[in-house]
């Protein structure tokens, strides 16, 4: 003799007592400590590389070209101003174009702070292989 309950809508299986265990309502399930366990993993995650990232990361280093004069059909001269962890140094990659925005001449340059300055300002004679139209500071790095 099968049990019927009276919640089950007509036509669906009916399961011996006892024999499978006992049923789930239907209903949604929320499936909330997964959800709070990824939030909280993502927010350490992010936090862990904040941190790392402040710890170990580069630092800053701005260049802005101050003026580019003395243009030449073999050279132009840069001075550029370069910010820089005090009492640092950077390795700045200038470069010369024609023109018709061809590149003309590119040379590497280091400069260095002053003990407890944060700013350098540099002049750099840039040679090039025809007259160039515009000086300008690529970027700067931390030496190797």
């Amino acid at each position: 003799m099968t049990e019927t309950h009276a919640t089950n809508p007509p036509g669906a299986p009916v399961f011996p007592p006892g024999r499978y265990g006992r049923r789930r309502e239907p209903g949604r399930r929320r499936p909330l400590v997964p959800v709070v366990l990824a939030v909280l993993l993502l927010a350490a995650l992010g936090l862990g590389a904040v941190r790392l990232y402040t710890q170990y990361g580069d630092p800053a280093y701005d260049a802005q070209v101050i003026t580019y004069t003395d243009i030449t059909d073999s050279q132009v001269v840069i001075d550029f101003r370069v910010t820089v962890p005090a009492g640092g140094s950077a390795v700045c990659l200038l470069r010369a174009r024609s023109s018709d925005s061809a590149e003309v001449g590119h040379e590497e340059v280091t400069v260095t702070a002053r003990p407890g300055e944060r700013q350098v300002t540099a002049r750099h004679r840039l040679a090039t292989s025809e007259r160039p139209f515009i000086g300008e500071v690529l970027r700067c790095r931390a030496p190797a």
